[in-house]
C-alpha cells in the first residue's frame, strides 16, 4: 500500500479544511512541517519574528472568519512564547488548533535541547494545558487522522477555544499507509449546534411578555454565534432596551434605537438606571463578568433583589455563575433567539410598542454626545483620545475592522465610539493583554483583506511587540497602526495616581526624569512602513487619511498621535479601588451600608459616590 511522509499528510489534510494561513515561527523541531507546506499551493505560511505575534494575529484571524486559526511552533520557548496569545484566544473564547513541535520521542527521558521537563519527561506540553480545551501528544503517527479531527471540531464547536497538537519532531518524518486517512475524508468538518428546550423557551417568553421593565444583556456570545439579525429582531418586536457588555460591542448597532450601552466600570449612567430598574434581565451569551458588572456591587449595574435573571449562553459553566438565575438555558444563541422569538410572536402576535422609551433612549445618547462635543473637537498637543476617536471616525469606513489593545484605546472606544456593523471591532477582555491589537490586526487583515482593518493602541501597548512591523512588510499585510502615544501604561499610571498620588513605574522616563518614548513612527519607517508622526490636532485627520490611501494600494501604515493622558469616565465601580482604599461602605469587596433600604457605592475612587 501506497504511504507518505507524516508532514505531507498533515499539508493535505489541512488543504482540505480550507485552511488559507498558518501562523508560525521556525525551530529545528518544525522544519519536517515547513518542508511540506513549502510544497502548499493553497496553505500560505506566515512567518512571524515572534510566537505571541503569531498566536495573536492567528486569533484576529479566527475572529473573523469564525473558523480555528493553525498555529505552529517550536518546543521550549516557542511554547512559552506562544502562550500569551493562545490564553488570550482562550478567554475569548476564539477557535484556534495550535501544533507544537517537540523533541524526538525516542529522546523522552534524556532531557535533550530546549526541552522542558522539570516535572515529567515528555510532559512540556502541559504549559498549555491550563489555556487549552484539550491537549494531544502523538505518541504514534496512527493516531494523528482521528486527532486532527477530533481537534478541529471541539475548537469549533461548543464554546469555541484553542486545542493544542504536540508533535515529536521524528513524526512530521515517519511515513505510514495513505489507507488510514481515509476517516478524514468521510468526518464532516461541521457539527450542529443545540437548539433551546422547548419549555424553556416557553417560560422565557412568557416572562418577557410579563415583565414591566426588561432588558435583553448581550455578550460577546451573540457576535460569536453571529446572532446579531435575531438579537435585534427581538428586541424590535417588544422594544425592550438592550445593554451590552465590552465583548458585546456591535452586537447590534451603538446606534440602534434600542441599544442603551455598555454596562460595568465603563458604562454609562444612563445605561445603569435602566439595568439596575430592570424586573427581568435575559443575559445572552455572557457570564456578567466583574468589569462588565461594577465588581458585583448591588444596585451599581444590577440589582439582584429587583431582578429576575434569565440567561442563555454555549457553555454550561457560565449559567448562574455570578447571579441565580430563574432559568438557566445551554443554546446556541442564533438558533434560541428564533425560537424565543417565534414563541413570543405565537403569544403576543401584535408585538410591543415603546415610543416613550425610544425617545428616552435618543434623548439620552444625544446629551452624552454633547457632553464631549467640545473634547472631541480641541485644538491641544498633544491630542485628546476624544479627538483621536472623532477624527477616527471621520475617516475610515463604516464597515472598517478595528483592534483595540488596553486602556483608553479600548475603554474608552467601547464607551464612546459608536460601531454600527457587527464584527466591525475586536477587543481583549478576559486576558485584556497589551500588545494584543498591534498583532491582531495581521490575522483581521488577512481574513478581510478587501476591508480597511486598523488597531488603536498605545505606546505601552505597540511597546510590547513591535516586530509586528516586519510580518507586515514580509507578507505584503495592507493594516494601520494608530499609536496613541502619552509616554506612559496611561490606565495604571491615573489608577496609581488616584489611590497613592503617585505615578512610580508607570510612566516613560529617562534618568535624569525627562518624559521619553521611543518615536514609533521613525521605528516604523526603519522596518520598511510607511509612518508620520503628528506635530499638531489638524495634522491627525489628513494622516489618517494618507494611511488610508495606503492600505488600499497594498501598503501597510502607521499614524503616531502625541496624546494627553485623559482618564476614561466610570460611572460603574471596580472593586480594585476599594482594596486600595477601604471606605466605610466597603468590607471584603462587598457593600455594606445601607441608607433607606439602598446599597451605596464607595465614596472614593472615580465618580464613586454615595447616593
Amino acid at each position: 500500500m501506497a504511504k507518505k511522509l507524516v508532514a505531507d499528510l498533515m499539508v493535505d489534510y489541512l488543504e482540505r479544511r480550507d485552511v488559507k494561513y498558518i501562523f508560525g515561527l521556525c525551530g529545528h523541531t518544525v522544519i519536517g512541517m515547513l518542508d511540506a507546506l513549502s510544497r502548499s499551493k493553497k496553505i500560505k505560511y506566515i512567518s512571524n519574528r515572534h510566537e505571541s505575534v503569531a498566536s495573536t494575529a492567528a486569533d484576529g484571524y479566527a475572529r473573523l472568519t469564525h473558523k480555528a486559526s493553525v498555529v505552529m511552533c517550536h518546543l521550549g520557548p516557542g511554547l512559552t512564547n506562544v502562550l500569551t496569545g493562545v490564553a488570550n484566544a482562550a478567554f475569548d473564547s476564539i477557535p484556534m488548533v495550535v501544533i507544537a513541535g517537540d523533541v524526538p520521542s525516542f529522546y523522552f527521558g534524556k532531557h535533550p535541547h530546549q526541552e522542558v521537563n522539570m516535572h515529567g519527561d515528555a510532559t512540556q506540553y502541559r504549559i498549555l494545558e491550563p489555556v487549552v480545551k484539550r491537549a494531544w501528544r502523538i505518541d504514534d503517527p496512527e493516531s494523528l487522522p482521528d486527532i486532527l479531527d477530533k481537534a478541529f471540531r471541539l475548537a469549533e464547536s461548543g464554546r469555541p477555544g484553542p486545542v493544542l497538537i504536540d508533535m515529536p519532531m521524528d513524526m512530521f518524518s515517519r511515513e505510514v499507509e495513505e489507507a488510514i486517512w481515509a476517516r478524514t475524508y468521510r468526518d464532516s468538518s461541521f457539527t450542529c449546534r443545540p437548539a433551546m428546550d422547548p419549555d424553556a423557551v416557553e417560560e422565557m417568553a412568557r416572562l418577557l411578555l410579563e415583565a414591566k421593565a426588561p432588558v435583553l444583556h448581550a455578550g460577546g456570545g451573540i457576535l460569536l454565534a453571529q446572532a446579531s439579525r435575531e438579537l435585534a429582531d427581538l428586541a424590535e418586536f417588544l422594544d425592550i432596551p438592550v445593554s451590552r457588555t465590552l465583548m458585546g460591542q456591535g452586537c447590534i448597532p451603538d446606534t440602534h434605537p434600542l441599544m442603551i450601552g455598555q454596562t460595568g466600570f465603563w458604562g454609562t449612567e444612563f445605561t445603569h438606571s435602566l439595568t439596575t430598574k430592570a424586573d427581568v434581565i435575559l443575559g445572552l451569551g455572557t457570564r456578567f463578568a466583574e468589569a462588565d458588572s461594577s465588581s458585583w456591587y448591588q444596585g451599581v449595574t444590577f440589582d439582584p433583589d429587583r431582578t429576575t435573571f434569565l440567561q442563555i449562553d454555549i457553555d454550561p459553566a457560565e449559567i448562574g455563575r455570578n447571579y441565580p438565575v430563574k432559568i438557566g438555558a445551554i443554546a446556541d444563541l442564533k438558533i434560541a433567539l428564533k425560537q424565543l422569538l417565534a414563541k413570543i410572536r405565537e403569544l403576543c402576535p401584535e408585538g410591543r410598542s415603546n415610543p416613550a422609551l425610544r425617545q428616552q433612549i435618543a434623548q439620552a445618547k444625544a446629551a452624552f454626545k454633547a457632553s464631549n462635543e467640545a473634547i472631541s473637537t480641541d485644538d491641544r498637543f498633544p491630542m485628546t483620545p476624544q479627538r483621536i476617536l472623532h477624527d477616527v471616525k471621520a475617516v475610515i469606513p463604516e464597515d472598517a475592522c478595528i483592534f483595540t489593545d488596553v486602556g483608553w484605546n479600548k475603554n474608552g472606544v467601547a464607551q464612546q465610539f459608536d460601531i454600527t456593523v457587527p464584527g466591525g471591532i475586536h477587543h481583549s477582555s478576559g486576558l485584556a493583554t497589551m500588545g494584543f491589537g498591534a498583532s491582531a490586526v495581521l490575522g483581521g487583515k488577512l481574513a478581510a483583506p478587501d476591508k480597511i482593518c486598523l488597531t488603536l493602541t498605545g505606546d505601552g501597548g505597540f511597546g510590547v511587540n513591535p516586530t509586528c512591523l516586519a510580518t507586515a512588510v514580509e507578507q505584503g499585510i495592507a493594516c494601520t497602526w494608530v499609536v496613541m502615544n502619552n509616554s506612559a501604561f496611561g490606565t495604571i499610571a491615573g489608577l496609581e495616581n488616584a489611590n497613592y498620588q503617585t505615578k512610580f513605574g508607570t510612566t516613560f522616563q529617562t534618568p535624569d526624569g525627562e518624559s521619553y518614548s521611543p518615536r514609533w513612527a521613525d521605528v516604523a519607517k526603519a522596518y520598511g512602513v510607511e509612518a508620520i508622526c503628528v506635530q499638531s490636532a489638524a495634522e491627525f485627520k489628513p494622516a489618517l487619511e494618507a494611511a488610508m490611501a495606503a492600505n488600499r494600494a497594498g501598503r501597510p501604515f502607521l499614524v503616531e498621535a502625541p496624546m494627553e493622558n485623559i482618564a476614561v469616565p466610570t460611572p460603574g465601580c471596580w472593586n480594585i479601588n476599594d482594596i486600595y482604599r477601604p471606605s466605610d461602605y466597603v468590607s471584603q469587596g462587598k457593600l455594606v451600608k445601607q441608607e433607606e433600604g439602598r446599597w451605596l457605592k464607595p465614596s472614593h475612587g472615580n465618580s464613586h459616590k454615595p447616593k
